[in-house]
């Protein structure tokens, strides 16, 4: 699934979240096991919030008293506090304009304090109280239920899952087995001049290597009917469970809706409370303020929560992977020496690419499976051998990765 496009920096109300999606998809996404409990603690954080919101502003209106001066020094202190909340997005833009707005005052009236506590500050207490209310030992209520929900959703497809990660692996296992079989195999081929009574020996190794990696493969094909039909299972069940999953979660998301939708309105009485308007400066400043706050967006915080935390999250749903051998790594030292005691191969042999293999240093050759490059050298003690590519490039490359091109 893609989800709906988000927009940059916008996000719901509330949580610490990174500006950027993850970049494993796989482990980060919303729907593999246990990866719910953003949106489950959002919840908490929104509590916090609340509080963060509550000092905020009856600190403000100590300070209205004060006058310009304190007005600059409250200000400055709060702007680092709000970079360590988690209220984000449209509502960060909102919050942060407040401290904007009031470095360009010099004068608020006392009555301004007096409505901020009386007012504004009773109605955040009251509506927090009613919005979280406790459930005794499981914290908050909804976050409770939504974590209850999740677990039960996704419970059953874990344990697919867990059945999908234990096949592959034997599959995995099965070719790693047929691998060592055919090598076997190859080098019982190998040795064709000796003695008749040799020669009867190795031909019973042989049939014995042949029949060994006979039933390597008779067996990696068990093994991976068995894997594609879990796999199939898992795939089958996958949109019961986003049904499910997204079922919870929307409700999650109603409940951030309300509390921004809430949060806009006490950031709008705020407002009122502040703007002086027996000044042009002052108007102005005002009404800056306010056109930052009505751009509140609850449709685009949640739907960038949605996609980077929910199911418009990107995810590398379950499908087969193909083995692919291992590479032992070279030391540099001892890849440079043994690149000098190596010979070089007149006009080199063509090989073919099996699998593809990105180099992960300079000195390391890229390819794509059925690529046709030469070898020119042979392959060393660590299985290592020197190439050079159609385009001209010269590196290393695994030996095992690639085989002689007919």
């Amino acid at each position: 699934m893609t989800g709906e496009e988000s927009k940059e920096e916008h996000s719901p109300i509330m949580a610490a979240l990174p500006k950027d999606p993850p970049e494993d998809a796989k482990k980060q996404s919303f729907w593999m096991p246990d990866n719910y409990g953003g949106t489950v603690h959002r919840t908490d954080q929104s509590y916090q919030a609340c509080n963060d919101i509550m000092a905020c502003f009856l600190e403000r209106a100590k300070v209205e008293k004060q006058y310009a001066q304190q007005l600059s020094q409250w200000s400055n202190k709060w702007k680092a506090i709000v970079d360590s909340r988690p209220l984000y997005g449209s509502l960060m833009r909102a919050w942060q304009c407040f401290f904007s707005s009031t470095e360009r005052l010099s004068v608020l009236h006392s009555s301004i304090s007096q409505s901020l506590v009386a007012e504004d500050g009773d109605r955040m207490k009251t509506w927090q109280k009613e919005t979280f209310p406790k459930k005794l030992f499981c914290g908050f209520k909804e976050s409770h239920d939504t974590s209850t929900g999740f677990s039960r959703a996704q419970k059953p497809w874990a344990n697919k899952l867990k059945k999908l990660d234990n096949a592959r692996g034997a599959y995995h296992k099965a070719c790693q087995k047929e691998k060592t079989a055919i090598g076997k195999e190859t080098q019982a081929k190998e040795n064709t001049e000796m003695s008749p009574e040799k020669l009867q020996k190795m031909t019973l190794a042989r049939e014995k290597a042949t029949l060994a990696r006979e039933k390597a493969t008779e067996e990696k094909d068990k093994v991976r009917d068995r894997y594609e039909k879990v796999l199939e299972d898992v795939t089958s069940y996958t949109p019961r469970y986003m049904e499910e999953m997204e079922a919870i979660f929307d409700q999650s998301q109603e409940e951030e809706r309300k509390r921004v939708s809430f949060v806009k309105q006490a950031f709008l009485s705020i407002h009122r409370h502040l703007d002086i308007t027996n000044n042009e400066s002052v108007k102005t400043v005002y009404s800056e303020l306010h056109h930052t706050l009505m751009s509140i967006s609850e449709q685009d915080d949640l739907r960038w929560w949605k996609n980077n935390h929910g199911p418009g999250m990107p995810t590398d749903w379950p499908r087969i992977e193909e083995w692919v051998p291992p590479v032992k790594k070279l030391k540099r030292k001892k890849r440079d020496q043994a690149a000098v005691n190596r010979p070089v191969m007149i006009g080199g042999v063509k090989v073919r690419a099996v699998y593809d293999y990105v180099g992960e240093e300079g000195d390391e050759l890229s390819f794509r499976a059925g690529e046709v490059f030469l070898k020119v050298e042979e392959e060393d003690e660590q299985g290592w051998c020197r190439g050079v590519l159609s385009g001209g490039k010269e590196g290393f490359y695994p030996a095992n990765y690639v085989e002689v091109a007919e």
